[in-house]
């Protein structure tokens, strides 16, 4: 803007200086004229000159009522601002229109065409690495509060019924039970966990001991004592029936258990004793140290793996997120019923915000301006709409000299007359 202000300020230059060596020559017809015009030119320019400064700040910082017009009107602009955009500009009815107007399956399709997998690589890479470094570091304390503000407005007893169903429905407790009895035979295979065995054993040996009579007592001392009762034995056909459980689909506790499962639904929905044990143990797990301990642990070593793992070239995390953006890409490239199917999906999500949140459009905008400060507004409209506001003070240079040169010519013409 500054070359547009030195070229409004040589205009009316010029206009002062040809009314100077006009003077000289005012009396000759041709020296008067000229002389008219060039003070009409400078009255022009510098009314003009007024109007332009008024609008952004005091002209010669001199107190004159009704100038420093935008700062003066700061919040009434930006009141208005808000209200003509979210009103009358982008109003509810012509964004829907303007939503419904586009084609998103088409744009998700060129989407998907353009896109290449090492592009998606790139930016998979570079998401990641930002959220890493961006987040504050995971606090077990946080996650865990908000894991029990959103645990306490769920009953867990009715959420366990459903997924014991659903697993029941996938036949996933036969393999979990199973998995669970060969997990267990393996893990007595290890001296330490067989020892740890054996010595539950003995606690329960010595608590049945201590509620029976004296002389169940007396026998299973002697029993004990001679070596009749083993616990490596105990040990080893614990062991073996949990590996006839693994194996054996028919086996009676295996039949046992599914019986169990399939009544634990409907004792979970009707039975409010159990729903509260349940609760209670959801709460006594929660607020455990344990759980905290654990919790803390487990997000700890995540955050580690996480970083590690991209600082690598060939990521795990990155190329798994990758597969599976690539493999829909392709899906949503290939399949026209896919694409028609997020595009309204799409849409419907757009107009349902549009509806939602358009009566904070308005407000929206009046902070945005707001937020700009009356300088801020002053700078923003001097450098978008100043160059023609300069023009301005160069047109009402020139059109006042005209102005005034055909007045004077109109003088001469009724003097001759």
């Amino acid at each position: 803007m500054r070359p547009k202000r030195r070229l409004a300020l040589a205009v009316l230059l010029a206009a002062a200086a040809t009314a100077i060596l006009a003077v000289p020559f005012r009396d000759r017809w041709w020296g008067g004229w000229i002389l008219a015009i060039a003070e009409a030119g400078i009255v022009g320019g510098l009314a003009d000159w007024f109007a332009v400064t008024a609008i952004f700040r005091r002209p010669l910082g001199l107190p004159i009522p009704h100038t420093g017009v935008i700062p003066a009107n700061w919040e009434l602009l930006a009141r208005r601002m808000g209200s003509l955009v979210g009103d009358r500009v982008l109003t509810r009815e012509y964004l829907v229109r303007e939503i419904e107007r586009l084609d998103v399956a088409d744009l998700l399709a060129r989407a998907a065409l353009r896109l290449r997998r090492d592009e998606i690589a790139t930016m998979t890479r570079a998401a990641a690495g930002w959220l890493v470094d961006a987040l504050p570091p995971l606090s077990a304390a946080d996650v865990l509060g908000r894991v029990r503000a959103a645990l306490g407005q769920w009953r867990l007893a009715p959420l366990l019924a459903q997924a014991i169903e659903l697993a029941r429905e996938h036949g996933w407790e036969r393999r979990l039970v199973a998995a669970v009895a060969q997990a267990v035979c393996d893990a007595l295979e290890r001296p330490l966990f067989r020892a740890a065995v054996r010595e539950v054993i003995d606690d329960l040996f010595r608590h049945y001991r201590e509620r029976v009579g004296v002389y169940p007592r007396l026998l299973l001392g002697v029993a004990d004592l001679f070596g009749v009762i083993d616990r490596e034995r105990v040990v080893a056909a614990l062991q073996a029936g949990l590996r006839d459980v693994a194996r054996d689909p028919a086996h009676p506790l295996r039949r046992q258990l599914e019986d169990a499962v399939s009544q634990l639904p409907r004792r979970l929905r009707e039975d409010a004793a159990l729903a509260a044990r349940v609760e209670a143990v959801k709460a006594e797990l929660l607020d455990g140290e344990p759980v905290t301990r654990l919790a803390e642990e487990a997000l700890a070593g995540l955050q580690q793996a996480l970083t590690a793992d991209l600082a690598r070239p060939e990521s795990h995390v990155v190329a798994w997120i990758v597969d599976r953006l690539d493999e829909g890409r392709r899906r949503v490239l290939v399949d026209a019923a896919l694409r028609a199917e997020l595009g309204g999906w799409l849409k419907a999500r757009a107009v349902e915000l549009v509806n939602r949140y358009h009566n904070r459009v308005a407000a929206f905008v009046e902070n945005g301006v707001r937020a700009l400060g009356p300088e801020g507004a002053v700078r923003l409209i001097e450098e978008h709409a100043g160059d023609d506001l300069q023009y301005i003070r160069v047109n009402g240079t020139v059109v006042g000299g005209l102005a005034g040169g055909a007045l004077y010519a109109l003088h001469l013409l009724l003097k001759l007359l």
